[in-house]
């Protein structure tokens, strides 16, 4: 399993719910810091594991991993994009570096990686690329303009490649995991110009609410998408239905429900352009700063996962409705 962004937030928590089932890890990401955090965290779980710092916007350097992986630990079975950057702020206050650099890492990255992966995965027939999305996937709000560009630039790359790969009847599989707002570190590290501390829209969900879904989508990738929380489906759905009625709920809301309401602290880091968990960073591990806050499980992941048992048991509760009604009638 090689899993990009492995050094927090979801997708170090994906790369543990591997280990806890005992898959073999390739763990990926610029942070050395986490990465031996992390590293530490899945040795103690008894599986073989293997760290390559590397920026995945750097496409040479990406497959130079890619062949190391499969030199070092044999070949990748699974492969997981998760590795992203944002800036919290305005359009208009966004520099045309950052813009690009936040492009580059979140949709050329996820282009890299698939390339890579691919590269090994089409010849031998077999494989799984996972994608880890996002709400903003399909529904753009404020104050995060490249990182839902960025997403819906990933989205659609998802839709193109999934189609190529059933025309040519390739075992191949891409999948793509639409999550909704997690408790992860990056409103702790990433660039902001926010006066307020960021935060994710409530409702906010624990990283291994996340992991849990890339795990199955990794398991069975023949679905286009999963969608993770409730709120991910209310606005997806919102979205296709009224999608002018939602630009005018965010344009009133999407300001202060980005932000808590504490300063944002002077010397925060940022990590776009190095990673805030290098060697003079710290380890910030898989959780953000919002436990008190986040939920642990989502009933809605769970039926996403497992439609065709609650479509049965929706048969079944139907059919026992209508015998009970005639029932009543005679």
């Amino acid at each position: 399993m090689v899993v990009t962004g492995a050094s927090a937030g979801i997708g170090r928590a994906s790369a543990r719910a591997f280990a806890d089932r005992g898959d073999t890890v390739a763990l990926l990401a610029r942070g050395t810091r986490g990465l031996g955090a992390a590293a530490e965290e899945l040795v103690a779980r008894g599986v073989e594991v293997r760290t390559y710092p590397v920026d995945v916007a750097d496409p040479d350097a990406l497959d130079a991993v890619a062949t190391r992986v499969e030199e070092d630990l044999g070949p990748i079975d699974v492969w997981v994009n998760v590795a992203f950057t944002s800036v919290f702020a305005r359009f208009v206050d966004v520099e045309p570096a950052e813009y690009e650099r936040v492009t580059t890492v979140n949709y050329l990255g996820f282009v890299n990686g698939t390339r890579s992966a691919l590269k090994r995965m089409l010849p031998r027939d077999r494989g799984t690329v996972v994608h880890v999305g996002s709400t903003l996937a399909y529904r753009g709000i404020p104050l995060q303009s490249a990182y839902c560009g960025s997403k819906h630039a990933i989205q659609g790359f998802h839709e193109s490649l999934r189609t190529e790969l059933m025309h040519e009847g390739s075992a191949v599989r891409v999948t793509m995991v639409q999550m909704p707002a997690v408790n992860t570190p990056q409103f702790s590290w990433v660039l902001s110009r926010l006066p307020h501390q960021a935060q994710p829209v409530p409702p906010i969900y624990q990283p291994e609410v996340a992991a849990r879904a890339v795990v199955h989508a990794a398991d069975h990738p023949e679905r286009r998408e999963y969608w993770v929380g409730t709120s991910t489906m209310l606005t997806l759905v919102a979205n296709a239905v009224a999608p002018g009625l939602l630009d005018r709920y965010l344009a009133r809301t999407g300001f202060d429900s980005q932000q808590t309401d504490a300063a944002r602290p002077p010397d925060q880091p940022a990590n776009l352009w190095e990673p805030a968990d290098g060697p003079d960073g710290r380890d910030f591990g898989a959780h953000g700063r919002f436990d008190d806050r986040a939920i642990a499980t989502s009933p809605q992941a769970w039926a996403s996962r497992h439609h065709g048992l609650v479509g049965a048991g929706a048969g079944v509760l139907a059919a026992a409705t209508l015998l009970a009604r005639r029932a009543g009638r005679r």
